[in-house]
């Protein structure tokens, strides 16, 4: 059996993670529910929902994604690189250059 290894990240990304779990723990709070009832309908453990929440990389997107969709918040998985500004950016440039020659 292959053991877990933990995700690398730059600290300026993890601060991003680390805040996507806030927002997670705040969207759990607001409806009142509690960790052990988000983590049974997520199929989860309690420990998993407090990585989720702490923003942790080591737990698989799979298990962001149940949360979400306990939480109700499933769509949100959606908007997730929509707004591919970059790609776009280098998608025009290719086609300028093609239209050049």
């Amino acid at each position: 059996m292959r053991a877990k290894r933990k995700q690398t990240l730059f600290p300026r990304f993890q601060k991003t993670l680390e805040q996507m779990g806030e927002n997670i723990r705040l969207a759990r709070l607001r409806r009142r529910f509690t960790t052990i009832l988000v983590a049974e309908r997520a199929g989860i453990d309690r420990s998993t929902l407090y990585q989720i929440e702490k923003g942790s990389s080591s737990v698989s997107i799979g298990a962001y994604f149940n949360v979400m969709r306990v939480l109700g918040l499933q769509d949100d998985f959606l908007k997730l690189a929509a707004d591919d500004e970059l790609g776009r950016k280098l998608q025009d440039l290719k086609l300028i250059n093609k239209n050049k020659e």
